[in-house]
């Protein structure tokens, strides 16, 4: 959620389900289609208690130096990536976990259903044949979200500051492939083949290796955002 090329800085969103809910709600994604829940713990017993199917991963992990020298490295490599990802570059100070979100829901518009006429099914429709930098500037110039997002951002129980040095990242399947979505950085990131079935399993072991690269920090949080199944759950 560092400095970005705007000057536009919003409030950084919590991670905490129940917010993002309310968020994601508000916007057009109705309860009984997807929900955001608590990942626990990364061991195979925590990830089996996650509602099913996962539909994205959302990941906040402290950003140190460490990780910013690993994505000026990526910056520099040329990236292939599917033309199905939808993949939005983040131009805005702290809106990382809006675009976390915003990532989880381009790459899952056909699992779900948005309100018509709601903010996400004008934006989805609006950005779809958009490169990812113009994108950015349709988020920066929307002022509905700006406002959702800052309702959002003051509604968590921490106290809202602007300071934020945490970062938000979706992690989503596309086209057998599991792919990190990282607004700060020039491209999507492949971590190998991937299914809908194996999306919470494969994104915790790409989450395993970047807690590993920082061991000091106790800053992690791992969200789902679950598809909700007709029976209720």
């Amino acid at each position: 959620m560092a400095a970005t090329t705007s000057k536009k800085r919003w409030l950084p969103l919590e991670a905490n389900p129940d917010v993002m809910n309310q968020f994601l709600r508000g916007l057009g994604l109705p309860a009984d289609q997807a929900e955001c829940y608590d990942v626990y713990g990364l061991d195979e017993e925590l990830l089996e208690m996650v509602p099913k199917p996962v539909l994205a991963v959302l990941f906040l992990y402290p950003l140190t130096a460490k990780s910013e020298e690993e994505r000026l490295r990526q910056a520099n490599e040329k990236q292939e990536y599917s033309n199905k990802v939808y993949f939005m570059k983040q131009t805005v100070g702290n809106a990382c976990g809006t675009i976390g979100l915003l990532h989880a829901l381009g790459n899952i518009t056909s699992e779900v259903k948005f309100v018509e006429g709601s903010f996400f099914d004008k934006f989805f429709k609006s950005t779809a044949s958009l490169d990812p930098s113009q994108r950015a500037v349709f988020l920066e110039n929307d002022r509905e979200m700006e406002v959702a997002h800052s309702v959002a951002a003051t509604a968590g129980d921490t106290e809202a500051s602007d300071n934020a040095d945490t970062h938000f990242i979706c992690f989503a399947c596309i086209d057998g492939e599991l792919y990190e979505l990282d607004g700060r950085k020039s491209a999507p990131i492949s971590h190998g083949p991937s299914s809908p079935s194996t999306l919470l399993r494969d994104a915790s072991k790409a989450i395993q290796s970047m807690i590993k690269e920082n061991p000091n920090s106790l800053n992690f949080n791992v969200i789902a955002l679950s598809k909700k199944s007709s029976d209720g759950h």
